[in-house]
């Protein structure tokens, strides 16, 4: 499943985010790899738990928080506090998955990466290169989208970003533990949870089917989830 969240963060918003963490000290963006992201990763990273990784990972949650499609899609349990990268200069991350465990350095806090998400943070026209390609049973995605929309897809899937050949490519990702682990159970749920919003917005909340699919999707939820 890949899902597309369009305006998480508005124009504005951006811009206040990019002046905090284009003005933050970068570091190797192997602080945080596992030891197959290392040999595939060439990029810079704001180091984890920086002051402004900080102020501005609490603003994306926020605002993730105020999303209906990223709840449904997501049906998050945990998140990840967001990291930061930033390609140039021909930088780009080879063919990898991402781990199944991520620990917060120095807690006990830890998700299981049921989903992962990249919130881009640069204009598409800024730069060249850096489509996040995921690939899946039906072929490769390419996803290179406007500054503050995001992308949601199984951390599971193989998946790279081309090489940044002009400007600079600086996105948010994080890793979302999610109530229902199971990407196709997500999948049906979402498609499920879309169908009763399109009928209930044509017939009523009340209508006795849109009351009865309802009552399918919760019903769907408590078998599935685990929380």
């Amino acid at each position: 499943m890949l899902v597309v969240i369009p305006e998480v963060l508005s124009k504005a918003e951006v811009a206040r985010c990019r002046a905090l963490i284009d003005a933050a000290a970068w570091v190797d963006g192997n602080e945080t790899s596992g030891h197959q992201s290392a040999l595939a990763k060439k990029n810079e990273q704001l180091p984890e738990g920086s002051p402004e990784a900080r102020q501005v990972g609490d603003a994306i949650l926020d605002a993730l928080g105020r999303k209906p499609l990223f709840i449904a899609a997501a049906l998050p349990l945990k998140v990840f506090p967001p990291l930061f990268n930033r390609y140039a200069g021909g930088q780009t991350f080879d063919t990898h998955v991402d781990n199944a465990i991520r620990q917060l350095r120095g807690t006990d806090f830890r998700v299981r990466s049921d989903l992962s998400a990249t919130l881009f943070l640069s204009e598409p026209d800024d730069y060249d290169g850096g489509e996040l390609t995921v690939e899946g049973r039906f072929g490769d995605q390419s996803v290179k989208l406007p500054a503050g929309d995001l992308v949601l897809y199984s951390a599971s899937s193989l998946h790279h970003v081309t090489p940044v050949t002009r400007g600079a490519r600086v996105a948010s990702f994080f890793w979302i533990q999610s109530m229902v682990r199971d990407d196709a159970e997500r999948e049906i749920l979402l498609s499920l949870d879309t169908s009763i919003q399109a009928l209930a917005s044509t017939h009523g909340q009340s209508d006795a089917n849109v009351i009865a699919l309802t009552g399918v999707y919760h019903n769907l939820v408590r078998r599935w989830s685990d929380c």
